[in-house]
């Protein structure tokens, strides 16, 4: 069974988004060639949020930024249908006209607040360029759906004549989260959206995230290193190593019961706010292999703790278990993973 027929398989059929075997190579000169997305597949439901997690490297950022077309793709294909019934386009494909039409239904949250913001446009024409590129807008419109908008997600309306560096990075974040919805997208992709943000800011914005996915059904592409945001805000999760994509799961399964020894290790890693919870961690074996010179085989065997001849020759598929999870690893049926028995807010499971 492939990986993208897995993947369609593991939620109901009124997918929005349907990636499937997406490639993204980069050019490292006389080094060769790094591969950051390898062959990635998955789908999304409507008013779904479907996390992507890994380490730094792993290639989240980059799977974000080919889907949104930030960065054209190698290969592969990302199929988006705008509502239950229509017909599939796959925006990979799409020409400029086409693209221009559908792109305002795919929008995308930076992972920095203030950078991803240019400091020389006030708010209102930052929040208001997705609407002029979209197409023609008339000018009373446009001021009614910025205002609009800037209240929806927390901002005085009368500080959208104020610049970036006016504002704090809570405030910038909702900036940059109106600047996302303001062509009401049906699908969003937030890399790292709270990650440089201050604690009780980072709640309040993946409250209002919450808030906005139960009002207008929106998906979101949720990309992340903090698992206890992602178990808090995740409907189902996507670990990935070096590009690849290693495990799927809901939430709750990936926490719970871990199939891939590398989800184990950054399972472990997690501190768990109970002062009785006795966890050690796990320590992967040797360093990150060199993403120009990527072990043959299964890219984590050299250091994984349960890796075997085969794990280190053959690439194991992303494929179905017997208990019917969704893995990378040529062991998932045999191995017993430790994961998570307290949830991150420090209630027992």
């Amino acid at each position: 069974m492939s990986a993208d027929a897995i993947a369609e398989a593991t939620i109901a059929a009124d997918a929005v988004l349907r990636v499937d075997g997406l490639v993204k190579e980069f050019s490292a000169g006389a080094s060769g060639t790094v591969v950051a997305v390898d062959d990635v597949s998955f789908t999304i439901g409507r008013g779904e949020t479907f996390s992507v997690v890994g380490e730094s490297g792993s290639g989240k950022s980059t799977l974000g930024r080919a889907i949104v077309r930030g960065i054209e793709a190698t290969a592969g294909s990302a199929w988006y249908r705008a509502e239950e019934g229509a017909e599939e386009v796959d925006f990979l494909a799409l020409g400029r006209r086409d693209l221009k039409r559908v792109r305002r239904e795919l929008q995308m949250i930076f992972q920095d607040p203030f950078s991803s913001l240019d400091p020389r446009m006030t708010v209102f024409d930052i929040v208001a360029e997705p609407l002029r590129a979209s197409g023609r807008i008339a000018t009373r419109d446009l001021r009614r759906r910025v205002r609009s908008i800037a209240e929806r997600v927390g901002l005085d309306p009368s500080h959208l004549r104020r610049y970036p560096h006016s504002f704090s990075g809570g405030q910038r974040q909702r900036i940059g989260i109106a600047r996302a919805l303001v062509t009401e997208p049906r699908v969003i992709v937030a890399d790292e959206a709270v990650s440089a943000l201050d604690v009780s800011i980072q709640a309040q914005i993946i409250n209002l995230l919450k808030d906005l996915q139960d009002e207008r059904g929106i998906a979101y592409l949720f990309i992340a290193h903090d698992l206890s945001i992602v178990e808090h805000i995740s409907d189902r999760v996507a670990v990935m190593y070096l590009g690849r994509v290693v495990e799927v799961a809901d939430t709750d399964d990936l926490f719970s019961r871990p199939r891939h020894p590398y989800t184990e290790v950054l399972l472990s890693s997690v501190p768990v706010p109970d002062p009785d919870a006795k966890r050690e961690r796990i320590i992967p074996l040797g360093e990150v292999p060199s993403p120009t010179d990527r072990p043959s085989g299964c890219h984590f065997s050299p250091r994984c703790h349960y890796a075997t001849e085969l794990c280190r020759t053959e690439r194991p598929p992303l494929a179905e278990t017997r208990d019917g999870r969704v893995v990378a690893c040529h062991r998932a049926d045999e191995l017993t993973l430790r994961g998570i028995d307290h949830d991150l807010s420090g209630e027992t499971a």
